[in-house]
């Protein structure tokens, strides 16, 4: 997949040596071999529909399989439940984020006509991410998998987010990323610290740990309220600004928007279903622990040691300021995503004045040629909005 979209890259990088040097005030380097960013994101810009599709189909090849997006999905809970506690923390937490960084930074404003061509079946994907992983944690009996397939679930709100291509959707997208990098990465690190006393990931192989490790099970059931999104701590803020701009956006609204948002109450049905039964009910733990309730082997307590409280207590801290200040971090990213997403969000309502335009010449007799000419001007004249123009239009407004 990497290989596929260094090869897209190269290509743009080509397509820009058949431009016309020009010198602009944004400093484009065109007409030569250059990787400068915005000079190939302005290069491929020039490039047909069909050629940005291609391009397009090169960059998901790596950006949907690390985010990842079904039917791409299927190394990840592997990975995730066979790593060493560090190497599924990174994972979650940095690594994860590159597949939605990149569609973000990159697909987005370097081929918003393909992008917005694809919009809905790229999104139908996310939502079936969502939906299918959710429903196989409620069958996972292996703690680090139902983690793992709760991270596909949970990423496909930020796909949506992006891809309804405004400054609501995108900006709680962004907030996602960093959201969902904190509370899954502290949920693996509970689930490690489990399979470290215990030698086993099987949920069926313990219960009632509130009793044993209270510490520990304090810990667990916040970052489970703040996974499953409880108003006040980080996973709801990210989650509602997703919904809420697919709802707005024109090419999606309220049935792409209904449909995702089962995905939370499923969510909510298998997080706290997995927690009932690893924290409460009748005390149950493997023969690694001595009669005494201490951690056979190490002569100490089965709970939480100061080193670990320390580990959890900042994620715990993180999860909670996000919550009750998401505006510190909106802020931040509020121009930068308006920025990125909106040639695409453009391109949505070009398609939809040329469909009207379209449907006006059939209606009052004026002939096709006459319309695609009409239309031409029109796209020919439409500036697409920077980063430092407000924009113009419902679906690139904040609410």
């Amino acid at each position: 997949g990497s290989m596929l979209t260094f090869a897209g890259l190269l290509y743009v990088a080509w397509f820009n040596t058949t431009l016309p040097t020009e010198a602009t005030e944004l400093g484009f380097e065109h007409g030569r071999w250059s990787f400068h960013l915005p000079t190939i994101i302005d290069a491929a810009q020039h490039m047909s529909q069909t050629q940005q599709s291609w391009v397009l189909l090169t960059l998901l090849a790596a950006f949907a399989v690390k985010t990842p997006l079904l039917p791409l999905h299927t190394w990840q809970p592997l990975a995730y439940s066979e790593a060493p506690t560090g190497g599924s923390v990174l994972m979650a937490a940095v690594l994860a984020k590159l597949g939605t960084y990149g569609l973000l930074r990159l697909a987005i404003p370097m081929v918003p006509e393909a992008i917005a061509a694809m919009a809905q079946l790229i999104v139908i994907f996310a939502i079936a991410g969502i939906l299918y992983a959710g429903l196989i944690c409620w069958v996972q009996k292996d703690l680090k998998k139902l983690i793992a397939y709760s991270s596909i679930s949970h990423l496909g709100f930020c796909v949506l987010g992006m891809f309804a291509f405004n400054a609501t959707g995108a900006g709680g997208s962004v907030f996602y990323m960093v959201s969902h990098g904190v509370s899954t990465a502290a949920l693996l690190l509970c689930a490690g610290m489990l399979q470290e006393r215990f030698a086993t990931r099987e949920m069926r192989q313990f219960s009632g740990l509130a009793k044993p490790m209270p510490i520990w099970s304090t810990f667990m059931v916040f970052f489970v309220l703040s996974s499953v999104g409880l108003p006040g701590l980080n996973g709801f803020v990210g989650e509602f600004l997703a919904l809420q701009g697919a709802f707005a956006a024109r090419h999606l609204g309220p049935v792409f928007a209904g449909v995702a948002g089962l995905g939370i109450i499923v969510s909510a049905i298998y997080l706290l279903h997995m927690t009932g039964r690893i924290v409460w009910g009748p005390a149950v733990v493997p023969a690694t622990v001595d009669p005494t309730g201490r951690w056979q082997g190490h002569g100490r307590s089965l709970d939480l040691s100061g080193r670990e409280i320390a580990t959890l207590l900042p994620l715990a801290v993180a999860c909670l300021w996000l919550g009750v200040q998401p505006t510190v971090l909106l802020r931040s990213v509020d121009q930068p995503v308006r920025s990125l997403v909106s040639p695409a969000g453009a391109e949505i309502i070009r398609d939809e004045r040329d469909q009207s335009h379209s449907h006006h010449g059939h209606a009052s007799g004026i002939s096709p040629e006459h319309v695609a000419r009409v239309a031409a001007a029109e796209r020919k004249s439409v500036v697409t909005p920077d980063s430092t123009q407000a924009p113009t239009h419902p679906i690139l407004e904040q609410p």
